[in-house]
């Protein structure tokens, strides 16, 4: 896949492509739809499929204001899975003040019909460009009959008793509830990360954890999970904690904390991928360690029964 980080280097091979624009956080079941369709498309008119999108996402950018921003996917992250789903290119727009004032007028005629030229544009329900949001569906058509190329909006999908957004999957993740987000996704939730020194009350009671220091904000909520983690190319099964360790401390301090299922050895400094499956209960105070050791037990066997129906990543109750 084709990684295009100006306008300037479009080359020959992808004008007259079908293209799709979005910002694709978390390329969820409702991006892999449209996606789906692009490709579909594309390899019907011979031509290339295309995703436009921005980095950073624009509303880090106009509302810098909204802090924490949860994103789903790194740029890494999102540009692997677009690679995965088969596009041929991604389009990388740089998305700054100066650029937010850019018209639907001149993004539509000198960006998508001078650029690319595209015999298709596929764009979600709600999708709007130009400043001010002036550009919509039917101005986005109107252009396209001037310029030569076609425009199709992509209903939206629904799953769960709802839409699938990229805010809905964030929810999901915030309270807690991964098994959701991954159905939303298409895939688990991941998240990424070094092990740093801890306090080392797991080993002091015989269930020695990884601290862990995610790359990302957007962590699950509060309680324990069964996840996998892969290291060094090894795949493992943990039981993970993410919360304030109320039995210890009062500090309010979050730690994400990987008790590694038959695993002995050295992991400072070691990265870890976790591949959240499902959340077992939630974080609570004990009254002290010896309550605490018999409930880790039960999360501990809790993650096996979990882990061993999910091998294959698919999830199963």
């Amino acid at each position: 896949m084709k990684v295009i980080r100006s306008l300037k280097d479009i080359p020959e091979d992808l004008k007259g492509g079908v293209i799709t624009i979005g910002n694709f956080d978390g390329v969820h079941m409702a991006h892999r739809a449209i996606i789906s369709k692009v490709l579909q498309v594309a390899k019907k008119t011979g031509s290339k499929a295309i995703a436009m999108t921005f980095e950073p996402h624009p509303q880090q950018v106009l509302h810098p204001e909204r802090k924490p921003f949860y994103l789903i996917t790194t740029l890494d992250e999102k540009l692997a899975l677009l690679a995965e789903l088969g596009v041929d290119a991604v389009v990388l727009i740089e998305f700054s003040l100066e650029f937010s004032r850019t018209t639907a007028q001149v993004f539509a005629r000198d960006i998508l019909c001078g650029t690319f030229q595209p015999t298709l544009i596929l764009i979600g329900h709600d999708y709007t460009f130009g400043s001010g949001k002036e550009g919509k569906p039917d101005y986005l058509r109107n252009e396209g009959r001037a310029c030569g190329f076609d425009v199709e909006v992509m209903g939206a999908v629904e799953m769960e008793g709802g839409i699938v957004s990229s805010t809905r999957v964030r929810n999901a993740i915030l309270e807690g509830d991964v098994a959701l987000a991954s159905r939303l996704l298409g895939r688990p939730y991941m998240l990424q990360g070094h092990v740093v020194k801890g306090d080392r009350r797991g080993t002091d009671i015989g269930f020695p954890t990884a601290n862990i220091e995610p790359e990302k904000i957007l962590i699950p909520g509060r309680g324990v999970y069964a996840a996998f983690i892969e290291m060094e190319g090894e795949r493992y099964k943990a039981a993970v904690n993410i919360g304030f360790n109320p039995t210890f401390t009062e500090e309010k301090r979050t730690t994400v904390e990987a008790h590694i299922l038959d695993f002995k050895g050295h992991l400072y400094g070691k990265k870890l991928l976790l591949t959240f499956i499902e959340r077992i209960r939630d974080e609570k105070k004990f009254a002290g360690p010896g309550p605490l050791v018999e409930q880790i037990k039960r999360d501990v066997e809790r993650t096996r029964e979990i882990l061993e129906k999910n091998e294959d990543g698919k999830l199963r109750r």
